[in-house]
């Protein structure tokens, strides 16, 4: 968290400086995350001048987003929304690749550049099943109770761990460990049931 003069400012302290026309709040939030976000971004396309691109488009839709006041804050963290819209990128990214490869009268590039290296193939097919797979996720989670609910959020959205968790729930870390361990349960009773995604302990490693 940013300090000044002894005073902390979390991730939606400085969104709010930043939408009253602060510009260095924002600037605070991106040498906050910048890291984590590239490295999410680098790891699924494997190349860095691709990530790079997806980067910068990542942060003008956020910028742009939170400009327009289109950013709602209701309880979840920055962090989470920041995440969510790097990887909305990065799909946006593999699906205009495809496209080209449909509608390219080249006969090398686009399809010749998916076939030469199978870098492309199979890291569009892994980011399609990724996608998928979240939204089945996404699913699973909002049929969660409430408290087990804000737990999978804090944990796997938000990055906390379960001290933080812990913290802000104002519970024991056991109880915290217990709501998680029984949401578990729960996502993969309802995933046998709804056919969704299974394989719960692989996507929350």
């Amino acid at each position: 968290m940013m300090e000044v003069n002894n005073l902390v400012f979390t991730d939606e302290d400085l969104v709010r400086s930043f939408m009253e026309g602060d510009n260095g709040a924002f600037e605070t939030l991106l040498m906050r995350h910048k890291n984590r976000v590239y490295t999410y971004i680098f790891n699924i396309v494997h190349e860095s001048s691709i990530a790079d691109d997806i980067f910068q488009d990542t942060f003008i839709k956020v910028i742009t987003t939170i400009k327009q006041g289109r950013y709602y804050d209701a309880g979840n963290k920055f962090v989470g929304w920041l995440m969510r819209i790097a990887h909305n990128q990065t799909i946006d990214y593999y699906r205009r690749l495809a496209s080209d490869k449909e509608v390219s009268n080249d006969g090398y590039e686009v399809g010749d550049l998916f076939n030469e290296a199978n870098l492309f193939d199979y890291s569009a097919q892994d980011v399609i099943e990724r996608e998928e797979a979240f939204r089945d996720i996404e699913t699973l989670i909002s049929m969660l109770p409430d408290d087990q609910r804000r737990i999978v959020m804090m944990r796997y959205y938000q990055d906390l761990s379960f001290k933080e968790i812990a913290d802000l729930e104002q519970i024991s870390i056991n109880t915290a460990l217990g709501r998680m361990r029984y949401a578990l349960i729960n996502m993969r009773k309802n995933a046998v049931r709804y056919n969704l995604v299974h394989d719960l302990e692989k996507i929350f490693d």
